[in-house]
């Protein structure tokens, strides 16, 4: 004998039900973008620091080996002037470092902006920087540590004189 009972048997998921997981997967994308896309920003910018470390190690190479530091072609201009700030490099630029010193020297930072590099007269110092997220480079860097994306990245005679550190915006 069967029995019948009156009323409906739930086979899915209510409008409410729907709406509420929705709205917990809302939250959750709220909260994660913003940090997936910092962590994407810091990424580019220790790619950055770590291509300006390697290009320097084959500059300071070069120097070892020649007592100067290289002049690269940069755009524009042929010359570099004292304490004048960094011009863009090219694939061109690096061809004394090639294949001797580095066998293909970095020419974009993370942002895939042109890596900027400047020597002063005697060919005794040097400077290779990032312009950073923006691509507006600064000169003459703000020295220390910075806590922005668009700040320069600069590297100067064995040493980062403008770098990120801490929280970034």
């Amino acid at each position: 004998m069967r029995r019948i009972v009156r009323g409906r048997k739930s086979h899915g998921f209510t409008l409410i039900e729907l709406l509420i997981v929705i709205a917990i997967i809302g939250i959750l994308a709220a909260i994660a973008i913003p940090n997936l896309l910092n962590a994407l920003q810091r990424g580019k910018q220790k790619r950055t620091m770590a291509d300006i470390r390697t290009l320097a190690t084959a500059i300071e190479a070069y120097n070892a080996d020649n007592s100067t530091y290289p002049t690269a072609f940069t755009c524009p201009g042929p010359s570099v002037l004292p304490n004048a700030a960094p011009k863009p490099v090219n694939s061109n630029s690096w061809s004394v470092l090639r294949p001797t010193y580095i066998a293909q020297p970095p020419t974009t930072d993370g942002w895939q902006n042109p890596l900027q590099y400047t020597v002063d007269n005697q060919l005794f110092a040097y400077a290779l920087a990032s312009p950073g997220r923006d691509a507006v480079m600064s000169w003459p860097p703000a020295c220390g540590t910075t806590t922005d994306f668009n700040a320069d990245i600069v590297y100067a005679n064995g040493t980062f004189v403008q770098y990120p550190d801490g929280p970034q915006h």
